[in-house]
């Protein structure tokens, strides 16, 4: 079998379609989930934590120095270790992942049992 036909069979088999359609409704699905975390989930907690925005929570190593007046000292940034952005991470991709395992779980259900496997 040729190369090219060996591709072309495994280019349009089902599954590599359906894994080829998830991705892209998984990207466009990813902002959705994020807005979520961010704007609707994450201030709640905050408040009930007295007001903390997971966001600005951070480690500063090394606070920013502003460049001097005559140019003769460079602007120095900021160095933090942000781990709020992590947490923030962290509880996106779990709310996807069981937004992605309830879909899937919804799905098997329309599909219906398995047919069994033929006897040997």
């Amino acid at each position: 079998m040729s190369m090219m036909k060996e591709f072309k069979e495994f280019a349009v088999k089902g599954n590599v379609v359906d894994m080829a359609v998830g991705i892209i409704i998984g990207a466009a699905f990813a902002p959705i989930v994020g807005s979520l975390v961010n704007d609707i989930i994450m201030p709640p907690i905050g408040l009930l934590l007295g007001g903390m925005d997971f966001s600005q929570m951070q480690i500063l190593l090394q606070e920013a120095v502003p460049a001097s007046e005559d140019g003769t000292v460079a602007a120095v940034p900021e160095v933090a270790i942000r781990y709020g952005k992590t947490i923030n991470l962290a509880l996106t991709f779990f709310i996807t992942a069981f937004a992605v395992f309830m879909l899937v779980k919804g799905m098997n259900k329309l599909r219906g049992p398995a047919p069994a496997p033929a006897p040997k």
